[in-house]
């Protein structure tokens, strides 16, 4: 008997009507429980899985919600005939194929048994006891006005007293009335762009670097001046003389894990990268989204210049929930007064449901333990498909720590016909040309998802691919055409 196999962990945070209907939908899926399959009876079922008997029947109505199951009358409950699927739709493309609004979409609209194996967020498996749903229910109940509370434009007072002392364990000297509430990292990215940029204006940025942000500021009409990013930081020789040539405004910066390559930054090198910023008078953005992903002390550019000249935003939603969207950014006043007028302009305010929930997320311990957690997991995860994917041919400098790996393929092999190819076989990878400010067509490299990484099928298709056999001889798979 199937049902009564399931196994429930009563430690776990997750409810056990939650773990059940996961797994009964597992074994529907996987066509275990063919359609016409009879059901135990409620009272059956509670008691071989020792539960009550309400936790049997919310189980079964959810699964009736669905179509999954139906009830025959006294006949008790079966497992229902699949519909003929329809024929789906075409879903819309934001952006052309491999561009950087084609890969964001792509990562969330890849069908299950795709495997996005460049993808920028972890599984919903790791995610699943971050918030469980009784402290949802806590945090709304805690509010005097529930879910007809409103949230001011800065964020909850409340909240952003426990992000300035999760930033002060960073060693940010960040005071609460420093903190303002977003949506995310994308959305102080916007903010930045709004209240900072005009047309015309010189950027500095990471080159590889996040593509999303070169696409902002593209749609913000500012020249982008790329800058070498090296496994110990930027390229400071660089900095210094598009500074004294280009005069920017501004310069974005991911310190502590660099997307895409996951690498760091010493301090000697933010030192001096602050040193040039000030010479020149330019403002320092920096993104701090993955640093929650680094285990131990790291150095950045917002505790060694105590905030000053310095625009420093993260974000909670990769570690914690993607239904959680939730930011924060840190700045001196006269640069918040700034940031929070455009937040006000743009869409007011942030839900004050996230930002109850988050609040008592920090409030009671739970979110360094689970980032600890995490921090293990991705160190392990990291060495497993480093091994697997240097086996398959691919190089990576020593270093570097997070979600990411940047994978440098074998000289001559044509990256975007990879890429292509993956996608057919149900591989999202993601070209290296894609980070960079020219979309390099000849970039060498492919961002890897450490988790995702580890897939062994992965190993075997790309070790197929970067190696054809030629009388015995194994070469690189090269160019097309």
């Amino acid at each position: 008997m199937l049902l009564a196999d399931l196994r429930l962990d009563r430690a776990s945070d997750v409810p056990l009507v939650d773990q059940a209907e996961t797994q009964v939908r597992s074994l529907l899926a996987s066509g275990r429980l063919p359609a016409g399959t009879r059901l135990p009876s409620i009272r059956v079922l509670s008691a071989r899985l020792g539960v009550s008997v309400n936790t049997v029947v919310t189980l079964y109505d959810r699964l009736a919600a669905r179509a999954l199951i139906e009830s025959r009358g006294t006949a008790g409950f079966s497992v229902a005939a699949r519909p003929q699927a329809a024929t789906p739709q075409a879903a819309i493309d934001a952006g052309e194929e491999q561009d950087a609004l084609w890969l964001a979409q792509q990562a969330h609209n890849l069908h299950a048994a795709a495997l996005p194996a460049s993808g920028g967020a972890l599984p919903p498996a790791w995610l699943a006891d971050a918030v469980p749903a009784s402290l949802v229910q806590r945090a709304i109940a805690r509010s005097a006005h529930g879910m007809a509370s409103r949230c001011p434009p800065q964020g909850l007072p409340e909240l952003r007293e426990r992000l300035a002392l999760l930033m002060q364990g960073q060693g940010l000297p960040v005071t609460a009335g420093q903190v303002m509430t977003t949506w995310g990292g994308a959305h102080a990215i916007d903010l930045i762009c709004r209240a900072f940029l005009q047309p015309g204006d010189a950027v500095l940025v990471e080159d590889p670097g996040y593509f999303l942000l070169f696409s902002r500021l593209r749609e913000a009409q500012v020249r982008m001046i790329p800058i070498r990013r090296h496994p110990e930081g930027v390229d400071l020789e660089q900095v210094d003389a598009a500074c004294r040539e280009q005069r920017p405004k501004l310069m974005f910066v991911q310190s502590v894990i660099h997307n895409p390559t996951g690498w760091g930054s010493s301090a000697a090198n933010l030192h001096r990268l602050l040193g040039i910023a000030d010479r020149h008078g330019m403002l320092v953005a920096e993104d701090d989204v993955h640093g929650h992903f680094h285990a131990g002390h790291a150095a950045r550019l917002a505790s060694l210049s105590a905030l000053q000249g310095v625009l420093y935003f993260s974000s909670l939603s990769k570690a914690l929930s993607p239904a959680l969207r939730i930011g924060y950014l840190a700045a001196e006043p006269q640069y918040l007064k700034l940031l929070l007028r455009q937040k006000i302009v743009s869409l007011l305010t942030t839900a004050a449901l996230n930002e109850l929930v988050l609040a008592e997320l920090l409030a009671n311990g739970r979110v360094r333990k689970h980032i600890d957690r995490l921090q293990q997991r991705l160190q392990t995860a990291r060495g497993i498909t480093t091994r697997g994917l240097e086996a398959a041919g691919l190089h990576f400098e020593p270093g570097g720590s997070g979600l990411f790996l940047w994978g440098c393929l074998p000289a001559g092999t044509d990256a975007a016909a990879l890429v292509r190819d993956a996608y057919q076989d149900g591989f999202l990878l993601s070209r290296g040309g894609a980070f960079t400010v020219a979309d390099a067509a000849d970039d060498p490299h492919i961002r890897f998802n450490v988790v995702f990484g580890q897939d062994t099928r992965l190993h075997a298709w790309l070790a197929a691919r970067l190696q054809v056999r030629h009388g015995g001889t194994v070469v690189p798979l090269v160019r097309r055409g």
